[in-house]
């Protein structure tokens, strides 16, 4: 077999094209088998319209696909047209060229020899030697002939500067024969959105060009580089007064280039907004997405009842029925969001946003409307359900999800097909970012009125922007803060300290009798052995805890001798060490075996599982599950995420971490029987009050805190936000302040 193993372990194999069993004409994915040597190899990749005969050097790594078993996944593809009469005749037949069959083949073959290729890409009308062949048929072959050789080309243009095959296949997709031209005058627009390669690696293309370090085409693509990688981390824009500076360090331009090109992208890749005397700087996408939700929710507000009914009657009905004696600003917001189109309801754990929301809900249906529940993760979807006991999705599995010809995610329900729904209950709103709630304000009829339940003193979203916070803060809609803590409530040391943190207090570490324990560990070491005898030995002895399905690790950061990856290691070497009998699998991290607690770390929507019987696909980010087994023969990681039982090549391990120990952020949405979190040393910028809040309030039963009081008390005075910059608060005062009584 031709193969050969690279440097960075990537595997190259050459041979021969035999049969194309798939293609993709959207994408250009392909799935095919060659002969290499005389063993067939089935390959897969977005690779372009290769067919039959073709010569193919490919360099990628073997996968295990759960329904089709061993494939070679190819990066990176050198194609040589076929060289021999019987190689050039069979790839002509496979249809490789629009208007020649099998017949044309081997007339053509015949006349021309090894020569046939060289004569269509060359001197194209001497193929009207061929009786059939009419002027016109000529044409249209070259035609076909001219695209299949520029696509090949721009291929391995492009490999040459470890540009993967799939960069040129959007490319091409996008530009045709126009591509290489294109990139050669400027190839920063590889980076745009729907091709979206990496500015560094322009930067490679553009020094061999020889592109001025001051050219606008690249300080554009720069701008939006910059922009693009704020997004990453939770801006959905960025003041010019600091775009500006870090551009030109960046770029190692003048402020004068800077400006020059910054004047003339305005309104095209990029816009402003001006916002108390400063210009903030937007990717098109979340400038649309932030003014979008401000003039919407202006609409729905505008459109909502302006008149408050008096619902005390029915409110007592729902009282009755359920031997519940609801308080005054429960009441308030039941009747509220009976009334309004658009209705916020906040409060921190013992509250009674839960029994609020069962009520709204309840009554919602009493009068026949028709009411959905949503959640931005699974798991937050599954506690939603199983606090309220009515159904609940994730907005993505609401929206239903599809993707464009571009590969772009985008949803079936829009404008232009509405979700069938009177009243939409969103949970754990601080969760949603601006491009998800931009959407679900598209996919809703503007007679829906919409509950947005969450508790805003948690962390913002993972995507950019802190919706929650911005909608509260503007004081544009209506929002009911549940204050009271109810009496089973305050009898959680869990809440009471959850409360004191939010406010300012230190916690109450001296209970030892509750549900809330802190241990005094001032080193590393200690700490870790503490978490983990209470992970493998004390919890599960006192309280019957499952060391995987009730207790969870919280860590303030992934880093550091106490954070997520070092911990990880350590509890599975406690709880999952290793054995000759227990197979095992490296990935670049982690070393996964048998039994081992693990978390998906990106949306896959194309992972397919079975349930129950019943078959579906999509596991996302932060969903937990546990390693049933390992086949090295075949492959495969079977893994099983709450009942979805489904089939990992050794290629999606890279989106999968442990998950004995994780960090907060990914806890959001969560809630567990028991939560360790170790706090000791570590990065000072994460040691901020709402990180301890939310670690806190996802543990039901039993928290527990590991390290230094003091550092704690730093915690609780750290009274940090997560700076976001945003303009929705703005936004949202201007277009919805004069309409709100």
């Amino acid at each position: 077999m031709g193969v050969s193993i690279l440097e960075d372990n990537t595997i190259k194999i050459e041979g021969t094209v035999e049969n194309v069993l798939f293609r993709n004409e959207s994408n250009g994915y392909i799935v095919l088998e060659i002969d290499s040597k005389g063993e067939l190899i089935t390959v897969v990749g977005t690779l372009g319209d290769i067919d039959d005969g073709e010569h193919l050097s490919l360099v990628g790594k073997y996968v295990t696909h759960s329904k089709f078993g061993v494939q070679f996944q190819a990066e990176y593809c050198d194609r040589k047209l076929p060289n021999t009469a019987i190689n050039i005749q069979k790839y002509l037949s496979s249809g490789a060229i629009k208007g020649i069959g099998p017949s044309f083949a081997k007339k053509i073959v015949d006349e021309f020899g090894e020569r046939t290729l060289e004569i269509m890409e060359n001197e194209p009308m001497k193929l009207m030697q061929i009786k059939g062949i009419t002027p016109k048929k000529c044409d249209s072959i070259a035609a076909e002939v001219k695209k299949i050789f520029n696509l090949r080309i721009l291929m391995t243009y492009l490999a040459g500067y470890g540009i993967k095959a799939q960069y040129a296949m959007k490319a091409f997709q996008k530009w045709d024969l126009n591509s290489m031209e294109m990139i050669k005058n400027n190839p920063y627009i590889l980076c745009e959105y729907g091709i979206d390669l990496e500015f560094k690696k322009a930067e490679r293309i553009a020094k061999d060009l020889r592109i001025s370090a001051c050219s606008p085409k690249r300080i554009r693509a720069g701008i939006v580089d910059i922009l693009m990688q704020n997004v990453n981390v939770g801006h959905t824009c960025l003041p010019l007064d600091r775009l500006q500076p870090v551009a030109c360090k960046h770029l190692e331009i003048s402020e004068q280039d800077f400006y020059n090109t910054y004047n003339e992208a305005l309104e095209e890749e990029i816009y402003e907004y001006r916002k108390n005397e400063r210009e903030f700087v937007y990717l098109s996408d979340y400038y649309f997405a932030e003014s979008y939700i401000a003039g919407r929710l202006s609409v729905l507000e505008a459109f909502s009842q302006k008149n408050i009914d008096d619902y005390d009657n029915l409110i007592e009905i729902e009282e009755q029925e359920n031997n519940i004696k609801y308080e005054k600003l429960q009441r308030e917001a039941i009747s509220a969001s009976l009334s309004k189109g658009l209705v916020v309801l906040t409060g921190g754990p013992g509250t009674g946003k839960t029994t609020t929301l069962n009520a709204i809900i309840s009554l919602y249906q009493k009068q026949g409307n028709i009411v959905m529940i949503a959640a931005p993760t699974g798991r937050a979807a599954k506690r939603v359900s199983d606090l309220t006991g009515y159904d609940a999705k994730t907005i993505h599995r609401l929206l239903e999800v599809e993707f464009d010809k571009s590969g772009k995610l985008k949803f079936k329900h829009n404008e232009n097909n509405p979700l069938n729904c009177d009243v939409l209950v969103i949970d754990e709103m601080s969760m949603v970012d601006v491009l998800l709630f931009e959407s679900v304000l598209r996919a809703l009829k503007l007679s829906c009125k919409i509950i947005m339940v969450g508790d805003s003193d948690q962390l913002p979203p993972v995507g950019a922007g802190n919706i929650l916070k911005d909608l509260i803060s503007s004081q544009q809609l209506t929002v009911i803060k549940l204050k009271e803590i109810f009496r089973q409530a305050q009898e959680s040391c869990i809440v009471t300290n959850a409360h004191k943190i939010v406010n300012g207090i230190n916690p109450d570490l001296k209970q030892k009798q509750s549900d809330f324990f802190f241990f005094q560990r001032l080193e590393n070491e200690s700490v870790l052995e503490m978490v983990i005898d209470l992970c493998k030995k004390r919890l599960p002895k006192a309280y019957g805890y499952s060391p995987l399905d009730d207790i969870q690790i919280l860590c303030p950061s992934r880093k550091g001798p106490l954070g997520v990856v070092e911990v990880n290691k350590a509890i599975q070497g406690a709880l999952n060490p290793k054995k000759a009998q227990k197979r095992e699998v490296r990935s670049f991290i982690y070393t996964f075996r048998e039994g081992d607690k693990v978390m998906q770390t990106r949306n896959n929507y194309d992972i397919t599982w079975r349930k129950d019987g019943e078959d579906g696909a999509g596991i996302f980010n932060g969903d937990i599950g546990k390693i049933l087994s390992i086949n090295k023969q075949k492959l495969e990681v079977m893994i099983d995420f709450d009942g979805r039982i489904t089939s990992y090549d050794l290629d999606l391990l890279e989106q999968l971490e442990l998950a004995y120990a994780i960090t907060v952020h990914k806890s959001q949405g969560s809630e567990f029987e028991a939560v360790i979190m170790p706090i000791l040393g570590g990065f000072e910028k994460l040691y901020y009050r709402n990180l301890l809040y939310t670690a806190v309030t996802r543990a039901k039963k039993l928290m527990i805190l590991i390290g230094s009081q003091v550092k704690i008390n730093q915690m609780v005075e750290n009274n940090r936000k997560t700076l976001r910059y945003s303009c929705l608060k703005a936004m949202l005062t201007n277009e919805i302040g004069k309409d709100i009584n």
